[in-house]
């Protein structure tokens, strides 16, 4: 599917070229957007493909604060349905997918920490 019209909100890697390159196959241009109610935090990871992708042993996480003060700076990217779903892939389990209210007025989808696990 050539459609874009998925927005995904990135904080973390997947703004990174490289890991944009693995997982989507091309380059993901966005917007600069902000989320507010939730923090940023880190989570080790321990999955040897993401880290291999990624360079990096610990990636930022969000989690919710319910505050309108806490506010997360990130990029609105467009992608396919099919990119999304490369996405859902990428990310490891301590991540969910969400959909949520950005600064800009848009909707997004965007991975942050389980409610219900630990730290929430």
């Amino acid at each position: 599917m050539s459609d874009h019209s998925v927005v995904l909100f990135s904080y973390g890697t997947l703004r990174q070229r490289e890991v944009q390159l693995s997982v989507f196959g091309r380059e993901v241009s966005g917007t600069p957007d902000q989320l507010p109610g939730y923090e940023l935090s880190m989570v080790e990871i321990s999955d040897p493909e993401v880290i291999a992708i990624s360079g990096a042993t610990h990636h930022p996480i969000l989690r919710a604060t319910g505050s309108a003060a806490d506010v997360v700076e990130g990029t609105a990217l467009r992608l396919s349905e099919d990119e999304l779903a490369a996405a859902d892939d990428y990310e490891v389990d301590d991540y969910r997918r969400a959909l949520v209210p950005l600064a800009s007025g848009l909707h997004g989808w965007v991975y942050a920490a389980d409610h219900d696990g630990p730290g929430a």
